[in-house]
């Protein structure tokens, strides 16, 4: 009888930690620590066997050389594992291996914030042809304004982003690209802090653009990865420029474990979904989701597996009536500022008439809205949308569809089924808590 090979991908120590297991050649499961240790950004190793090789997503010695370099302390603890993939590679690989398309041959690009020493590379025929290396880093860069303007580094650069489109980009802040960002900015910038966003956002997607003119050169095909590559707003500014695009839905730290794991499996192994985590097996009757919604406006699902990444895709969402001015209600329930903007899922046969610009069902660039529902629209008219796809296997899908036919709007908001600062809802224990804490039906 033959023995299943597995192959489990980790990434832990610093923030984010993930993990990734393969078996005979297929993704079987990929999870978030801190889904399972309830602590926002976890570093600690997923509490999941690791079976089979395993492979670390970087090299402790050159992660450690760099440290020293960067004025912080040698980590005298060594993870014991099989392989130890360069961090870089780790992320490359991850959208590399996954990539939808096959018959030619793309130009992966990593831009992140800090790992071993680049922070910037570029890769073709899996070897690395470009690089910027550290204390040069746009990643970096973002971090550190990030925590300038009052937000958390390495968690809120989301936040940063929505905060841009409320301010004009009108500082120069290129000057910064010459410091050592790790520590923050120690300069005071006596602007306003919506100012600073818009300037640092513009000053990002410049430096970005610059990157992905020279990959160019090596193909019109592009698999992208680092947890600049999060950036929505800077993924669809560069979307035009290849022929096609792939970005990993979970392009940071975490899914780098899933990179680790396919660096050493070697063979391309497409992407069906994002549903790769913990699975809550129970039943929801979308009629009774769409009734509860009708009659409450809002309410939680908790169903089948969770996302690999942190964006929620239907299976971990707080879904609202997108039609209703419910905005402030909803940033109430999840304690998050009130400029915060929320996404819609819609019917992808139905997008079209609703949205222009790209689209795709991970949430990874915004729109241009074509409709007035202003809970679901950002301040500058823009939306992040998740086409939700015939055969997409979340029970959001026949949800939107029970929604569509009693309602005439083919769309939802989506947002994460959490609280700021907390992960995102794990188990159906998580959901009842949830529930119960903050009044919110989850079915």
């Amino acid at each position: 009888m033959n023995k299943t090979k597995y192959i489990t991908g980790l990434s832990y120590g610093f923030h984010d930690a993930g993990y990734a297991l393969l078996a005979d050649g297929k993704i079987k499961e990929c999870h978030h620590a801190e889904r399972f240790t309830k602590q926002k950004n976890d570093k600690t190793p997923v509490p999941l066997p690791s079976l089979g090789m395993t492979a670390y997503y970087e090299r402790p010695r050159y992660k450690n050389t760099r440290r020293l370099y960067a004025g912080q302390s040698w980590r005298k603890e060594r993870p014991c594992h099989d392989y130890y993939i360069p961090h870089h590679w780790s992320h490359a690989a991850a959208a590399y291996y996954t990539r939808p398309f096959g018959g030619v041959e793309p130009v992966c690009v990593v831009i992140d914030a800090i790992g071993e020493w680049d922070t910037v590379s570029i890769w073709y025929k899996k070897k690395k042809v470009w690089s910027q290396r550290y204390p040069y880093s746009i990643g970096l860069f973002y971090s550190a304004i990030t925590q300038h303007i009052g937000l958390k580094p390495n968690e809120d650069e989301y936040i940063t982003m929505g905060m841009a489109a409320f301010g004009e980009p009108s500082i120069d802040l290129e000057y910064l690209f010459e410091e050592n960002l790790h520590l923050g900015i120690q300069n005071r910038i006596e602007h306003d802090i919506r100012d600073i966003a818009a300037s640092a956002q513009a000053l990002v997607e410049k430096k970005i653009i610059e990157v992905m003119k020279r990959a160019r050169k090596y193909s019109n095909h592009l698999c992208y990865g680092g947890g600049v590559a999060l950036n929505c707003v800077a993924n669809s500014k560069i979307k035009h420029m290849f022929d096609s695009v792939w970005i990993m839905p979970n392009p940071g730290d975490a899914g780098s474990a899933l990179g680790a794991a396919l660096s050493i499996n070697g063979y391309r192994v497409p992407f069906s979904d994002a549903y790769l985590g913990y699975n809550i097996v129970k039943q929801i009757d979308p009629k009774e989701v769409v009734k509860h919604l009708l009659k409450y406006n809002y309410c939680g699902i908790a169903n089948g597996r969770a996302e690999f990444g942190p964006r929620a895709l239907g299976n971990r969402s707080l879904i609202a009536d997108p039609r209703l001015d419910i905005k402030n209600t909803v940033n109430e329930i999840k304690q998050r500022q009130k400029f915060r903007p929320f996404a819609p899922a819609i019917l992808e046969e139905h997008a079209t008439q609703y949205f222009e610009g790209p689209m795709n069902e991970y949430m990874q660039y915004v729109a241009k809205a074509k409709h007035d529902y202003k809970s679901v629209t950002h301040i500058d008219g823009t939306a992040r949308v998740q086409l939700v796809k015939e055969d997409c296997s979340s029970v959001i899908r026949p949800i939107l569809e029970e929604w569509y036919n009693a309602t005439g709007c083919p769309m939802l908001l989506n947002t994460s089924l959490n609280i700021k600062g907390k992960p995102m809802v794990n188990d159906w224990l998580d959901a009842m808590n949830f529930e119960k804490l903050y009044k919110v039906k989850v079915f």
